[in-house]
């Protein structure tokens, strides 16, 4: 059973404030802990159910449906996780977002349904947690992130790069 307090932190958001673009942050980070560059692994899924939800919100329909076709055929695969998550039910649900996409609909959340009971008191004490945010922030919330650090990493792997050539 994987309990770890990211996959719970990914579930709050989710199903709480639908904060999908910090559904992606905890998520990539537990990706990098456990299999990092593994693209295909069922983490890589959830990442991109909530990076393709959070495209639909802010109206990117062409990547919202790329995206989440990427995470349906991902989330297809037995997991652990799904000890936690109705996988059959996540799996409709998200086949029901494709096809609103591909019908140029609006977006439409939905909850990922918990099975597991002691894992759904982590979640829902976590959501309990959490502040409310305005829809707005929500949408744009990629824009207003403090990205020095990576642009630093970037820059220091591109001046490595120029010095061993």
């Amino acid at each position: 059973m994987v309990m770890n307090p990211l996959f719970v932190q990914y579930c709050a958001y989710f199903n709480g404030n639908k904060d999908y673009f910090e559904c992606h942050e905890v998520l990539e980070e537990y990706w990098k802990e456990i299999a990092p560059g593994d693209r295909e692994h069922i983490l890589v899924g959830f990442v991109q159910l909530a990076t393709g939800l959070y495209h639909w919100r802010r109206d990117n329909k062409n990547g919202a449906l790329r995206t989440l076709q990427k995470a349906y055929y991902c989330l297809q695969k037995e997991s652990p996780f799904f000890d936690m998550l109705d996988q059959s039910d996540l799996l409709q649900k998200l086949q029901k977002a494709i096809t609103a996409l591909e019908m140029e609909e609006a977006f439409q959340a939905f909850q990922l349904t918990i099975i597991n009971e002691p894992f759904e008191q982590l979640v829902n004490a976590q959501i309990a947690a959490l502040e409310p945010m305005a829809s707005t922030f929500l949408r744009d919330k990629h824009k207003l992130r403090d990205r020095s650090a990576i642009v630093a990493e970037r820059h220091a792997k591109l001046n490595a790069k120029k010095g061993s050539v």
